[in-house]
């Protein structure tokens, strides 16, 4: 697979014909499939000595603009965090979907058009206009799920793994192929069938999992709090 894991994410969640997002908490998924990134080219390492902190090892430009961004926030912070709080930290990089898809732009993946709702406002879609990359992607996944190969190519098991963080597997697969593969993607998801890869790379794919269950509970609790805050 040539796109990376990010890049991977953002066309899963677009719509092909709408140029629209869909997926949900797509931005922390996108954030731990940075992370990920930085963790397979070995430019940060988790310290297991350390209560799993964070270390960059090489803050040496990527060439890659999103990677190097994150890069730099993590060789920048004035003290380490771990995995989780720098997916949520990346996960927040102002307007990081639109950065990945500039990304994409640049790769001649997708375009970008600007289309007018209700009359008022500008909104950016991005319409594919290359759709090998999506659809190799789509066959490796199904492949994986349900063919089930003896190798397993760790890059398309992280795949799964995000698409199913940020809910986009209904993007790939029917109801009734998730109904009868369930265990085998939980299987993918907690890393059992990726063999040799990096334990930080699945760790950052299961943080992504973490935020994106948590989070309605915690905007729900934030709302109620304020709701109920009587105004002075």
């Amino acid at each position: 697979m040539d796109i990376k894991l990010y890049e991977g994410l953002m066309l899963l969640a677009l719509n092909e014909e709408k140029g629209t997002m869909s997926g949900a908490y797509i931005e922390y998924s996108v954030a731990a499939a940075v992370l990920a990134e930085l963790l397979l080219l070995k430019r940060i390492q988790v310290d297991r000595d350390d209560k799993d902190k964070v270390d960059v090892v090489d803050d040496s430009p990527t060439g890659d603009k999103v990677l190097d961004e994150a890069l730099e926030k993590i060789s920048k912070a004035k003290r380490r965090r771990k995995l989780k709080d720098w997916v949520s930290s990346i996960g927040h990089i102002k307007d990081l979907k639109h950065k990945v898809a500039e990304q994409l732009v640049k790769d001649g993946i997708i375009e970008i058009e600007k289309k007018k709702v209700l009359w008022l406002f500008t909104q950016k879609v991005y319409p594919e206009v290359n759709p090998q990359p999506e659809q190799h992607l789509r066959h490796e996944m199904r492949r994986l799920v349900l063919d089930r190969p003896l190798e397993i190519d760790p890059r398309i098991a992280l795949m799964v793994s995000l698409a199913q963080s940020a809910r986009l597997l209904e993007q790939v697969f029917s109801k009734e192929e998730l109904n009868s593969s369930k265990k085998r993607i939980e299987n993918i998801a907690k890393g059992e069938e990726l063999g040799a890869i990096a334990k930080e790379v699945v760790a950052a794919v299961e943080v992504a999992v973490m935020i994106a269950v948590m989070m309605p509970a915690i905007t729900a609790a934030t709302t109620a709090s304020s709701a109920s805050t009587p105004s002075c």
